[in-house]
């Protein structure tokens, strides 16, 4: 693979996007959704977002995959930041795997989607595909804070300039 001095520019709207989605997910996930009780009506539709955004998180991670490999993209910053890269794909990819999983256990389509009627269960702790998609979660922030972290401190201890390959710019192939 040939490589660049900057990311193509879908990558790099695709990284930025990803990025505020991602995080809208998991702050409703982890703020919304674990705050309100199954019995609360408006938690039907705080789902209903969340599983929505999780379904266009899984397309755009695919898009970017897609892109990611057919396009000339820089040398990684370290050895680090290949298994980081992946690991999001991976995480991301299991992440809405638990969360379709759950949701079909649960019965989710119908009331989520198609307004049954029906009640939420009492809890989705008593799923296994729920806890699997909780400790993923947990993960890929942790993934995400030890890359934000790493990206300041390439752009402000280095200086090596990192940001720059992730924004807008023109494109010298090497």
């Amino acid at each position: 693979m040939k490589t660049a001095s900057h990311y193509h520019p879908l990558l790099v709207i695709l990284h930025w996007l990803l990025a505020v989605l991602i995080l809208a997910a998991l702050a409703v996930g982890f703020f919304g959704l674990a705050a309100m009780e199954n019995a609360d009506p408006e938690k039907i539709a705080v789902l209903r977002w969340h599983m929505a955004g999780g379904m266009l998180i899984l397309a755009l991670m695919i898009v970017r995959f897609v892109v990611r490999l057919g396009t000339a993209r820089p040398a990684p910053a370290n050895r680090l930041a290949p298994v980081v890269h992946y690991g999001f794909y991976v995480l991301v990819v299991l992440m809405a795997g638990t969360g379709y999983a759950t949701a079909i256990v649960a019965g989710l389509p119908d009331i989520v989607f198609a307004s049954s009627g029906d009640p939420l269960p009492p809890t989705f702790a008593i799923y296994p595909t729920w806890v699997a998609h909780f400790c993923l979660a947990a993960v890929l922030v942790s993934l995400i804070v030890l890359h934000v972290l790493a990206a300041l401190y390439h752009q402000f201890v280095r200086k090596d300039g990192l940001f720059r390959r992730m924004f807008f710019r023109r494109r010298a192939r090497a």
